[in-house]
């Protein structure tokens, strides 16, 4: 087992396509953290259909957003149950609000914010084809159908989901720089903010390893490297 000589907290925060599951998996992997996941939480708690669980499913039922409080609250109760252990949390806080409540029931040791160039973000996600009856994904800039536009194995046409069409994307990048500046800055103000830039997560990651391998005191890392 890991030896983990002293809790430590981080939070993980980047656009939708910024590479964030894979240098969190990394993490987890080369750090043995926990990785909490705010939309796993949520699902489990849907799925166990305990109170807030069923709160949040009226309100997705009936097509609104679930309030800040009843969100915070449930990974808040989550939180509590695993006083002892180091985490990587995701997905939460996404307002300032939500961030102070985090911050009343404990401390956070290290924010990690991917910044990725949304140009780069967007040609990483419109560039997904898909071919809807088998799900194969391709990528025209690393994984290219032979024809374009058709699928390898049937001929059939591909087309592209309507979260990866460049309007959506670009309106989900800026929902994304609106919602979250606020909570970046926060972090900032209070010296916990640690910003890592890059268009690869490969060119990345390094820096993130090498920044939680200062941080983590009393560190035993897994062996080998993700």
């Amino acid at each position: 087992m890991m030896g983990l000589q002293t809790v430590f907290r981080a939070v993980i925060m980047g656009a939708p396509g910024s590479g964030k599951g894979t240098v969190s998996a990394r993490i987890v992997q080369s750090f043995g953290l926990n990785h909490l996941s705010s939309g796993d939480m949520l699902r489990a708690n849907i799925e166990a259909k305990t109170d807030l669980g069923l709160l949040m499913k009226s309100c997705i039922d009936q097509g609104q957003l679930v309030p800040d409080d009843v969100i915070s609250r449930l990974i808040l109760s989550s939180l509590r149950g695993i006083e002892r252990t180091s985490w990587l949390l995701d997905g939460f806080p996404r307002t300032v609000a939500q961030a102070e409540a985090l911050d009343a029931v404990c401390d956070v040791d290290s924010v990690i914010n991917l910044d990725v160039p949304f140009l780069t973000i967007r040609e990483r996600l419109t560039s997904r084809w898909v071919h809807l009856p088998s799900g194969r994904v391709y990528n025209v800039d690393f994984n290219p159908p032979k024809k374009p536009g058709l699928d390898d194995v049937t001929g059939e046409p591909l087309v592209q989901r309507d979260d990866d069409s460049p309007e959506t994307v670009s309106r989900r990048l800026k929902d994304y720089e609106r919602q979250t500046q606020p909570v970046l800055e926060y972090y900032r103000s209070k010296g916990v903010l640690e910003t890592f830039t890059g268009t690869e997560t490969n060119k990345i990651w390094p820096h993130v390893q090498a920044f939680l391998t200062r941080k983590i005191p009393g560190i035993q890392q897994a062996m080998g490297k993700a």
